[in-house]
């Protein structure tokens, strides 16, 4: 069975920005994946804002889409019902947009794993009770 890897911003900035601290730590994990990397609209935009500053940057993610290597497969029109739910469960935390939008996908595919650097991940819970399987490198838990 094919397990989809579903990928956050930090760890899609961190491939591409070679002075990221989790540089190497994304390059090595990505290494031993089949792709393509899935992730929503709302991460790709926001990686592509982070690496705006970035010579080539946005230039390689874009490209990254293009040739197949990450696929956007989620719909938020679709899906906006139960990541509105999800944002207000967690708003305590409280859970962004694409965090949102990641924790659906993973409800979605129940074969997946969430790549990220967000420790709340530990935190949220897919359909509400089940642990999120999660690559995370140990030092994540402190960047939150």
């Amino acid at each position: 069975m094919t397990r989809h890897v579903i990928i956050d911003t930090g760890p899609l900035v961190a491939l591409i920005d070679r002075r990221d601290r989790f540089h190497e730590w994304a390059k090595a994990q990505t290494g031993a994946i089949a792709t393509p990397l899935v992730t929503s609209e709302i991460v790709f935009g926001e990686a592509c804002y982070l690496l705006r500053g970035l010579p080539r940057g946005v230039r390689e993610l874009l490209n990254w889409l293009e040739i197949g290597l990450v696929v956007t497969s989620f719909r938020l029109d679709q899906e906006s019902h139960a990541v509105s739910d999800l944002m207000t469960r967690y708003s305590s935390v409280p859970m962004s947009l694409a965090d949102a939008c990641l924790v659906r996908m993973s409800e979605l595919y129940m074969d997946s794993v969430v790549m990220t650097l967000d420790s709340d991940f530990r935190i949220y819970r897919q359909h509400g009770r089940r642990v999120i399987p999660t690559i995370m490198p140990d030092e994540a838990s402190e960047l939150s």
